[in-house]
């Protein structure tokens, strides 16, 4: 690893995760399928080229759960931890659960998406976009 890449994992570490610089994004998604899948108001986002990512996962525990038509979740069968997301919605592109880094990152998040489904008993107190849901 140099300092044009960074890495992670879950909890258990079964799997692990090299993603190379530069990231596309960084955002908090308040989607009702993010806060139901990670068990919290939101979920913090990373967004890469699929291609800058190299996933090991030597003992086979990456495990994919269709979410949605279009998409797809990937996390560990052993401990549970979310890492990643991808959709046909944006193609080739992966999404990493910011908090499963254990390296720094080159941005900060930019961004709250899919705010107008945000929960009501937690307050966002940044000056950060709020974003609607996409069309």
């Amino acid at each position: 690893m140099n300092d044009k890449d960074t890495r992670g994992a879950c909890l258990c570490g079964a799997i692990s995760f090299e993603m190379a610089f530069p990231s596309k994004w960084v955002a908090h998604c308040h989607c009702s399928l993010c806060q139901r899948a990670h068990g919290a108001a939101f979920v913090t986002w990373v967004g890469v080229e699929e291609s800058q990512v190299s996933i090991e996962d030597p003992e086979g525990q990456l495990c994919w759960f269709a979410s949605s038509a279009p998409a797809s979740r990937g996390f560990c069968r052993r401990c549970g931890s979310s890492l990643f997301f991808r959709s046909s919605r944006w193609p080739g592109e992966l999404h990493i659960t910011r908090a499963n880094f254990t390296g720094p990152l080159d941005r900060e998040p930019q961004a709250h998406a899919f705010y107008d489904s945000h929960v009501d008993w937690f307050f966002v107190q940044d000056e950060l976009p709020k974003m609607p849901q996409p069309n």
